[in-house]
């Protein structure tokens, strides 16, 4: 977890610089609202709740741009994923409660297959860390069952953080299946 922290640690001022360098670039581009939006994350993994809302707040601002929120660029920003972004933050800061609202408002959203999969993890992980197996199992399958149709490695990679966070529930035998589940979806996939 040091490790997980210190990353976040060191990509703070970056990120801070990358702020003002962009606060000065074109305010017709998205360029700003995407770097909030990366700040957040890492404020989440910082442990900072206060921080984190603030810069959702601010990438949430890019829905206020008007007509093409980026230049045909690399950077294709339009906020479309932010409450996903959200639901990924409080779930990073142990808020289960403001997770849950924010995926599953993600998830009443038209989705790509790979986006929804993604989702579906992030609500599985968020029922493991209530120790809400019922939960878990009913958002893993849906996320599985995705990630077998589709073959993505993305999606697999999702649920290994619901498979991590299984470990101290190994003991109860669906929290024992499930584990299993996924890892038979690392070796089809």
């Amino acid at each position: 977890m040091e490790l997980y922290e210190n990353r976040f640690g060191v990509a703070a001022p970056i990120l801070a610089a990358a702020s003002r360098v962009a606060e000065r670039g074109d305010h017709q581009l998205s360029t700003r609202y995407w770097v909030a939006a990366v700040q957040a994350e890492a404020h989440a993994g910082l442990g900072d709740l206060d921080a984190t809302e603030r810069a959702l707040d601010s990438a949430e601002q890019v829905h206020n741009l008007s007509g093409e929120p980026h230049n045909g660029g690399w950077l294709r920003f339009d906020g479309s994923r932010l409450a996903e972004e959200r639901g990924t933050c409080y779930l990073a800061l142990g808020r289960p409660d403001l997770a849950e609202r924010a995926l599953t408002t993600a998830l009443s959203q038209r989705l790509s297959p790979r986006r929804r999969g993604a989702v579906l993890a992030e609500l599985a992980a968020l029922g493991v860390e209530r120790s809400d197996l019922d939960q878990a199992i009913h958002y893993t399958h849906a996320a599985l069952e995705l990630a077998s149709r589709t073959g993505s490695g993305f999606i697999g990679r999702k649920l290994e953080t619901v498979k991590s966070r299984l470990v101290p529930l190994i003991t109860d035998s669906r929290a024992s299946t499930l584990h299993q589940q996924i890892s038979a979806l690392d070796s089809a996939v």
